[in-house]
């Protein structure tokens, strides 16, 4: 199993316990910020082999003069996005950083990762749990009346009062929730007739690819994207399952190479197409590579904070409301200490102690983005979840270990239920999982209030949430919950509500 995808999704087998407490495959240590770091570009300056960089112009200052700046240090330009002063680049040059930050138009500048820009060999990725044919007929046989085929087994789905919510609307196709992931099948059954194809566009190279299908997670690449695209949107459609906003349109925003890397030049792309083709919500159930954590008192990660929420002020600028998962390592985000033993997590990994107060995972810790954690069957924190007090914004299903939160009946799994490329459905657990509920409420909450604007949309998911106390005592781990009943470290506001979502 690869040791590089590493989302916002835990490996949960049926009736195990959580195998890893991070993201996508198990066996992966987790990525953080510590001490001083030996540059990218110092570490293939032998090579020659090029690396990715973002440079930051100063506001004020002319783009057209810092890329010829660029030149004369030895970068080329791949795009620039001179709508958020942000300019992709790529260069051999072990001085290029060095050289760039002192043109006067520079704000920052550095690389976007620590592996060279030759192509990756391919990894075999974790596969999802799928649903045989005759476990899916079996389910179909005994749905019940005026329910889709699965979706007695989507116990988030009453969870949330989202069975109720489409009593009254399914939302409106006049919303798009952008899925900025792996890569969305469009062609699955329960997704085709909710695709937003304007919308949607490959972002991997770090500049839009909008040729037919480049959204699409190829073959033996990761399904990620998909599953949380039918979370959001599954069509009530008589086939499958049914998603939380199921008459709502989805994008496929494609922004994660086929290891399964979310660089800045690719999150960045995503956000200002998302930006400038009318996607009024984007879920980010990933975080930025190759760092978990960026500290901004390093030179390169301190420029890739600033590309990113350059981009993500700008998605909101337009009107979109950007939500993000928490993460799966149980970490208490706003806590005095998080001990990282896997950044960079594209090369050579370090042991390294941070600070969270300092140093931000993104985009999740940017500026008015919503994060969300995750709660299981029983409707308490995920074993998985992280948490912080003043850091989670709302709570949503994201499954659990059956070991720790089994499901009533007639659901038979703690984990949630998605869509799979290939007309397949399967279950998946983690924040990556919560995050895009949250977003379908948001979805909804749009559709019912179109004209407004991201911080109105952002109040109601919160004001609508289930108010929820902390769990005391919490017997699963360590985890302690602080603050009172709506405003606490592990459920934030309270959890998501897509009722009230629809009539408040």
């Amino acid at each position: 199993m690869s040791a590089r995808l590493k989302r916002r999704t835990v490996t949960i087998p049926l009736g195990m316990a959580v195998a890893s407490a991070l993201a996508f495959l198990p066996n992966v240590a987790s990525a953080t910020e510590a001490g001083p770091q030996a540059s990218a570009a110092q570490s293939v300056s032998a090579t020659g082999e090029a690396l990715s960089y973002v440079v930051n112009v100063r506001p004020g200052h002319s783009s057209a003069s810092v890329q010829k700046a660029i030149a004369k240090a030895g970068g080329s330009v791949v795009i620039a996005y001179d709508q958020i002063g942000v300019i992709v680049v790529h260069s051999s040059s072990a001085d290029f950083a060095k050289e760039i930050r002192k043109d006067k138009g520079v704000e920052s500048a550095g690389a976007t990762r620590t592996a060279p820009l030759s192509p990756q060999s391919t990894t075999e990725m974790w596969a999802p749990e799928v649903l045989t044919d005759a476990e899916v007929q079996a389910a179909a046989a005994a749905a019940p009346a005026g329910q889709e085929p699965l979706e007695y087994l989507q116990w988030d789905m009453p969870m949330i009062k989202a069975d109720k919510a489409h009593e009254i609307t399914l939302g409106s196709p006049n919303v798009t929730v952008g899925v900025i992931d792996t890569g969305v099948d469009d062609t699955h059954p329960n997704l085709a007739p909710n695709f937003d194809r304007a919308a949607s566009v490959n972002c991997v190279a770090g500049k839009p690819n909008t040729a037919d299908g480049a959204w699409r997670p190829n073959k033996g690449e990761s399904a990620h994207g998909t599953h949380v695209a039918g979370e959001i949107a599954a069509a009530k459609n008589g086939t499958g399952m049914v998603g939380v906003a199921p008459g709502v349109k989805v994008s496929g925003i494609k922004v994660s190479t086929p290891e399964g890397w979310f660089y800045t030049e690719a999150v960045v792309c995503g956000f200002v197409w998302a930006a400038e083709h009318g996607v009024d919500i984007t879920n980010n159930s990933y975080y930025t590579d190759p760092w978990q954590f960026n500290c901004k008192d390093d030179i390169d990660q301190k420029a890739l904070v600033e590309a990113v929420s350059r981009a993500t002020k700008y998605a909101e600028s337009k009107g979109t409301v950007n939500v993000a998962a928490a993460g799966n390592d149980n970490w208490d985000l706003a806590g005095d200490s998080i001990l990282d033993t896997g950044s960079p997590n594209d090369s050579t990994e370090v042991t390294r102690t941070i600070d969270p107060k300092k140093c931000l995972d993104i985009p999740a810790q940017l500026p008015g983005t919503v994060v969300v954690s995750s709660i299981g069957a029983k409707g308490i924190k995920s074993s998985f979840s992280n948490y912080g007090q003043s850091i989670i914004d709302v709570a949503a299903p994201g499954g659990d270990s059956t070991r720790y939160q089994a499901p009533d009946a007639p659901a038979v799994d703690g984990r949630i239920l998605g869509t799979l490329p290939g007309g397949q459905w399967g279950y998946m657990a983690g924040t990556s999982m919560a995050s895009p509920h949250a977003a379908g409420v948001a979805a909804l909450i749009k559709s019912t209030h179109p004209n407004a604007k991201p911080n109105q949309v952002k109040a109601m998911l919160a004001q609508g949430a289930d108010k929820q106390e902390c769990t005391v005592p919490y017997s699963i781990n360590s985890s302690v919950c602080k603050g009172g009943k709506g405003n606490n470290s592990f459920y934030g506001a309270g959890v998501v509500n897509a009722l009230n979502a629809v009539t408040k």
